[in-house]
């Protein structure tokens, strides 16, 4: 994901509150878009997130509106979970992965948490009709059939099907950067410009380049931005996005930090391209879960995501422990207040946007990352694995952890909301609950850009079940039975002590209200 041939490597502007640093924003670049350089973590979000959509102004966003189209859009392997939730003959491969033979430390992780008051999801994961808890954590890679092992983008799962079907009426023009949408006298979208000239007319235009992309393509056409034809003062605002740290940990066997060396990665590799199998058909995020940070939270705020070695997202930093071995926690919160924006600078497409995300503007912010940090060292603290021991924040009173969060906090690459819809009195609202663009004719969104607010969890099934929904609707097609599932709990499940407990039951080392401030940041065993 690391290659500008792949990734458009959008940068922020400096983040006064995280030492100035400039957040790096990496976008997919080619066919399946994000969906082919992302981490393949499969997370629908809670119910909630989608009732709140609806409550924002998208009528026909709730949860019982969107979960038959996650369903339809699924080929889960993973066990039954008695429920009428999941797909299984759907395009998009879900797996439930086979890492936790190669590592004890998955199951720990789960069991911990259990251990210290939070569910244990057993044999499903967090994508049933309960997303609060610790399990295991699905991935889009191809589980079956010749492409077993390799990632399933939208591009594998939908494009390649499409055009094996319609070859004669799909045309895919690659390296056709779109440099305007072309709209006639009566602000009517007839087509698309791209930057070395061709144009592309006829249809209706629907534009999916991503949370980036979308409002910057939409500025330069005149609709928002700088030079407006159309007035839209949301094109670009709402700009949102998960951020999170990873806490790091020693111990003395049982994790994949050996594989790391470049013999076993050979052997790791020979074995994905014969067999498609092993440690080389994973994403390595196999187990993870949510939290609510504090009692009076209705549903979870925090993510974990449990690596069995401590690693950097760009796989370049790797802590030196005293065996070799480690593992670590991506701590995320994921309901910031923080809005930023993405604002064209000229109405050149070449020329890339001003990319604000305004993280940790409130003090809730820091206040939950604090919170997120101190209860995931009570789970850690619960492993029984030998030699456990925090190499990193390894702090422990607020001003040493915010001064830690503000040098190494890092976004999870969720960046959504700059084309929000919403309700016809919403002068922030850019579309339609339909995906169409206000002020213009023939003009839709349909990408992450679309949602009101960020969902609880990674952003590519979201975004999925939103193209799935939306092609329903630009086809007249009839919306699929709603799940019984979704029918019975419409609204999700919800700890029903919610309101005086922070967690489903009481913890032997913290208060039910709040983890700990003395929380040690180091165990050992």
């Amino acid at each position: 994901m690391h290659f500008r041939e792949w990734n458009w490597k959008f940068s922020a502007k400096a983040e006064s509150r995280l030492r100035s640093r400039r957040i790096t924003c990496p976008r997919g670049r080619g066919l399946g878009g994000t969906s082919s350089i992302n981490g393949m973590v499969y997370v629908r979000g809670h119910a909630r997130d989608y009732d709140a959509w609806e409550a924002a102004g998208a009528a026909g966003w709730s949860w019982c509106d969107v979960a038959a189209y996650f369903k339809r859009m699924e080929n889960y392997n993973g066990p039954e979970d008695f429920t009428d939730l999941r797909g299984r003959d759907g395009p998009l491969h879900v797996k439930v992965g086979d890492n936790a033979l190669e590592t004890p430390l998955f199951d720990e992780f789960i069991k911990a948490g259990s251990a210290v008051g939070y569910g244990d999801l057993g044999d499903g994961d967090y994508n049933g009709v309960r997303q609060e808890g610790l399990g295991l954590m699905p991935a889009t890679i191809f589980h079956s059939g010749p492409r077993e092992g390799e990632r399933c983008s939208t591009a594998a799962a939908y494009l390649e099907l499409a055009r094996a079907k319609y070859d004669d009426e799909i045309a895919v023009a690659t390296r056709a950067l779109a440099a305007k949408v072309l709209l006639d006298d009566e602000d009517r979208a007839v087509g698309v410009r791209c930057v070395d000239g061709r144009e592309f007319l006829g249809g209706e235009v629907v534009v999916c380049a991503g949370a980036i992309g979308s409002p910057h393509l939409l500025q330069v056409s005149g609709i928002g931005g700088p030079e407006p034809r159309i007035h839209s003062p949301g094109v670009g605002e709402n700009l949102q996005d998960h951020l999170e740290f990873y806490l790091q940990f020693a111990c003395d066997s049982s994790s994949l930090a050996p594989y790391l060396a470049w013999h076993r990665k050979l052997a790791i590799g020979a074995r994905w391209m014969l067999a498609g199998t092993g440690l080389g058909a994973t994403n390595h995020f196999e187990a993870g879960g949510f939290l609510r940070s504090r009692a009076g939270v209705e549903y979870p705020d925090v993510q974990l995501h449990f690596l069995p070695v401590a690693i950097s997202y760009d796989g370049v930093t790797v802590p030196r422990t005293p065996t070799g071995h480690s593992f670590q926690l991506h701590v995320g919160c994921n309901r910031s207040p923080s809005r930023g924006h993405v604002k064209a600078l000229s109405n050149d497409i070449t020329h890339p946007p001003d990319i604000d995300f305004n993280y940790m503007s409130t003090d809730d912010d820091w206040r939950s990352f604090r919170r997120a940090l101190r209860l995931s060292r009570e789970i850690v603290a619960r492993m029984d694995v030998p030699g456990v021991l925090e190499v990193s924040p390894a702090v422990d009173d607020d001003a040493q952890i915010d001064a830690y969060l503000a040098e190494h906090l890092e976004s999870a690459y969720h960046p959504c909301g700059t084309c929000k819809m919403g309700a016809p009195d919403d002068d922030a609202a850019v579309c339609d609950p339909d995906g169409s663009v206000r002020g213009a004719k023939n003009l839709r969104v349909v990408d992450a850009s679309l949602f009101p607010t960020i969902p609880n969890g990674n952003l590519n099934a979201p975004t999925i079940m939103v193209a799935e929904k939306l092609s329903d609707t630009i086809l007249g097609n009839t919306p699929p039975p709603v799940p019984l599932a979704a029918l019975q709990n419409p609204h999700g499940w919800i700890d029903p002590t919610w309101q005086s407990r922070q967690r489903v039951a009481a913890s032997t080392s913290a208060s039910a209200g709040e983890p700990s401030s003395s929380s040690s940041s180091s165990s050992s065993r």
